[in-house]
C-alpha cells in the first residue's frame, strides 16, 4: 500500500473512533436524565462536595498559629457572599482571593 491512502485510511478511522468515543456518554446519559435518583443527586451533590472540601482543607488548621487566620477568613468571605449573592462562582473566586492575598501578607511578614 503506499504512503498516502494508508495515512488516510489511519486518519480517517482514528477520527471515526474518538468522534463515537466522545458521542457514547451523551447517548448513554439521555435515559439517565428522568431518573429521580439522580435528579436528588443533582440538586444535592454540589453542597456535599463543598462541605467535605472545606473541612479536609480545614481538618489540621492550627487554630492557635497566625497562619490559621487565612484561611478561616477566606471561608467567612465565601460562606458570607454566598448567602447574600447565591453565585457560587463570585463566592469561590472570592474566597481564593482573599485566601491568596492573605496567605501572601502572612508569609511575608
Amino acid at each position: 500500500m503506499s504512503e498516502a491512502p494508508y495515512l488516510l485510511a489511519v486518519a480517517t478511522v482514528s477520527a471515526a473512533v474518538t468522534w463515537a468515543l466522545r458521542a457514547l456518554p451523551f447517548t448513554a446519559l439521555t435515559p439517565l436524565r428522568a431518573n429521580r435518583t439522580l435528579q436528588y443527586l443533582n440538586t444535592r451533590m454540589p453542597a456535599g462536595v463543598m462541605v467535605i472540601l472545606a473541612l479536609y482543607t480545614l481538618r489540621d488548621l492550627p487554630l492557635t498559629h497566625l497562619r490559621a487566620a487565612a484561611p478561616l477568613a477566606a471561608l467567612a468571605v465565601t460562606v458570607g457572599l454566598h448567602l447574600w449573592r447565591r453565585n457560587a462562582l463570585l463566592s469561590v473566586f472570592a474566597g481564593t482571593a482573599v485566601n491568596v492575598a492573605l496567605t501572601s501578607i502572612v508569609f511575608a511578614a
